[in-house]
């Protein structure tokens, strides 16, 4: 497993380990049967109603169950590093965009959906404005 695999692996842990805790006090539980797009569109909903933590748990488990659904892992990686932005947690974020463009800089760049690469370099230079303005 790479180095970058191993960071998504990690955040994905993390995400589910604070989702679990969360649980605890009442969190929805994901139904095992849900297909990636499902559940990618559970996630959009929880996070059009401003639930990220919902969101993430739905992306991380994207993550989880669909490891090889390239598609689907670039969209809930790039989803989570976009909670992260809206919430402001920009430091955080950075890693994960940058991360989630250095799958662009290898040889399967052209099996990978073009569009977040796009958008993460459009939400880079936003977080980059920020920070020279703050």
């Amino acid at each position: 497993m790479s180095l970058r695999n191993n960071a998504a692996f990690l955040a994905a842990a993390l995400i589910l380990a604070a989702a679990a805790a969360s649980c605890a006090s009442g969190a929805d539980v994901i139904p095992t049967d849900l297909t990636a797009a499902e559940l990618i569109q559970r996630a959009q909903e929880a996070s059009d109603r401003n639930r990220y933590a919902l969101s993430l748990q739905y992306y991380a488990t994207i993550i989880e169950r669909f490891p090889y659904d390239i598609d689907s892992v670039v969209a809930a990686e790039y989803e989570i590093a976009f909670i992260h932005y809206k919430q402001k947690k920009y430091d955080i974020a950075k890693v994960e965009f940058n991360d989630l463009l250095e799958r662009y800089n290898t040889v399967d760049e052209a099996l990978l959906p073009p569009q977040f690469k796009i958008l993460s370099r459009i939400v880079l230079e936003r977080i980059a404005g920020l920070e020279k303005r703050g």
